[in-house]
């Protein structure tokens, strides 16, 4: 690879780690060709793009970038790697389980995530991650917990309505019934009533 090119690789990377806030430095080497080609197609079709590219090019488009911002990644610089990269944490996390289990095997290995500014060292940290709350899903749960004060008020209010109209019905009916009791007596007081003297 002539300088040229390698100058061209850390400027993809660099593009690159600036462009997500979330990748995955996994260990792709004992994969075979078909099998990193199917793994390529399963990111592809998530959403998640896959790069594989030499260490040494890895740690100088990251070192441009920000050296501080990605020290704890640096060690995780080994052996083969392929970067996935994601805007959904979790995703990369999700790929790599689902593709081991269909093919009975511990590859991918995760090295290390990199999350929003936190990162995640070993292959221990593999289920971890595939839990890991998406940004929609943490704001679907915060509107939940605000709905839910506002829903149990509304129900209230709704329940004490319909007692009021329940009630409503009970309360007329008397009512209504009162004139005609009423006018049976004085149809038979006036028959019954003395003539008015003169």
């Amino acid at each position: 690879m002539t300088k040229q090119e390698k100058n061209e690789v850390i400027e993809l990377l660099k593009g690159k780690f600036s462009q997500y806030n979330n990748f995955y430095i996994t260990d792709t080497e004992s994969l075979t060709v078909d099998q990193v080609g199917k793994l390529r197609r399963v990111c592809f079709n998530k959403q998640v793009e896959m790069k594989v590219a030499k260490n040494t090019l890895i740690k100088k488009a990251l070192e441009s970038i920000d050296a501080e911002k990605y020290a704890g990644v640096y060690d995780s610089l080994h052996k083969v790697t392929a970067l996935l990269f994601s805007e959904n944490p979790k995703d990369p996390a999700v790929i790599i389980s689902g593709f081991r289990k269909d093919n009975n095997q511990e590859k991918p290995v995760l090295k290390a995530a990199f999350i929003n500014g936190d990162v995640f060292v070993g292959d221990n940290q593999l289920k971890a991650l595939t839990q890991i709350k998406t940004k929609n899903e943490l704001i679907g749960e915060v509107i939940g917990l605000l709905q839910s004060p506002i829903q149990r008020v509304l129900g209230a209010l709704q329940n004490k309505d319909n007692a009021v109209t329940s009630d409503a019905p009970v309360a007329e009916a008397p009512v209504a019934e009162a004139p005609a009791v009423s006018e049976a007596p004085s149809a038979d007081a006036s028959t019954e009533a003395p003539a008015p003297e003169a």
